[in-house]
């Protein structure tokens, strides 16, 4: 599996897996991040790869110091079952 991307241009972090493209679309407002959804084509479900595209959006979120609103319940989910990751939840 290759690196999760910051696609600044289409607001969204990718991750692409055997020619599969798996987003997860934000909205970014100051040092605040929104992760609006999570789309993973179905050719990759099963396989992990959105707790992958997550972990690394998350990492990248933490680098730059931003604080994020989970809007997606896969996200949302996500987080709970990293605690570790609570940090990053603004509020």
């Amino acid at each position: 599996m290759s690196d999760v991307i910051n696609n600044k241009a289409d607001h969204r972090y990718e991750l692409e897996v055997e020619g599969h493209l798996a987003t997860e679309h934000y909205k970014l407002d100051g040092n605040v991040i929104t992760f609006e959804h999570t789309d993973v084509p179905k050719e990759l479900g099963g396989k992990g790869v959105g707790s992958k595209l997550v972990q690394g959006a998350l990492d990248q979120v933490r680098a730059a110091g931003l604080k994020l609103i989970p809007q997606c319940p896969f996200v949302k989910a996500w987080i709970e079952k990293h605690p570790d990751y609570q940090d990053l939840v603004k509020g």
